[in-house]
């Protein structure tokens, strides 16, 4: 237990400093362990991935811009130097690896398809829509449909209902649970603005999934909740 804390100190530590690579490492070790996750490091472990995929996928779009203008020019050997450095890969991919490289990977897929759908069944039964681990598992099956299942279109509808649902009745919001479902609600937010970002840059058809307009009110501020 000892370790534990000191993990999820290290976690904060690395989010106040911005140092998010460190977050992560700090709260792999956490997840490692044979013991469910509290409500708090749920939430940090999604804000280290978040931010590390985050910035990850940002400056995977400016490269593929600048090779894209490199190809227009002529410059070939330019071009193809753009390529071969947008081609790094990123510690995010880490976390996929065993899925992506696996033989069965088809069948892993599926059956954590399954497992999502269930889980995403019972707390849309049991737990109201502002509930963190509710705003939590929508956030999760949301990424999995992105990253995994490549279905940009059904990660954003997802992200939107869990989000829209949840500002739909927030001032029923307890306030024990007010900042971690707030944060999980920003990270829907951030997921829906650079997922549909994404899509409308590779040129497929403009979606209409940008969340509900309004104001949420959070502990730092104002979070906008117009996309």
């Amino acid at each position: 237990m000892a370790d534990r804390e000191d993990w999820v100190y290290e976690a904060k530590l690395a989010e106040q400093a911005e140092r998010y690579d460190e977050m992560v490492d700090s709260m792999k070790k956490v997840a490692a362990l044979d013991c469910e996750l509290t409500v708090e490091e749920r939430n940090l472990l999604s804000v280290a991935y978040k931010n590390v995929i985050g910035a990850r996928r940002a400056s995977w779009r400016i490269i593929s811009s600048l090779e894209q203008k490199e190809e227009g020019k002529s410059g070939e050997d330019k071009a193809a130097i753009s390529k071969t450095y947008r081609m790094m890969e990123g510690r995010y991919h880490s976390t996929l690896q065993n899925l992506q490289q696996a033989n069965d990977r088809k069948e892993a897929a599926e059956n954590s398809l399954v497992a999502y759908k269930a889980a995403s069944d019972i707390s849309m039964t049991e737990l109201p829509p502002t509930h963190p681990i509710r705003l939590g598992l929508a956030l999760n099956f949301s990424v999995f449909y992105y990253e995994i299942l490549n279905s940009p279109d059904r990660a954003c509808r997802l992200a939107k209902a869990a989000f829209d649902d949840a500002i739909a009745e927030l001032d029923t919001l307890s306030e024990e649970s007010y900042k971690d479902s707030t944060l999980i609600m920003q990270l829907l937010r951030d997921n829906l603005t650079l997922w549909t970002s994404d899509m409308q840059g590779e040129g497929g058809d403009e979606q209409q999934v940008s969340a509900s307009s309004g104001t949420l009110e959070t502990e730092d501020g104002i979070l906008r909740t117009d996309i």
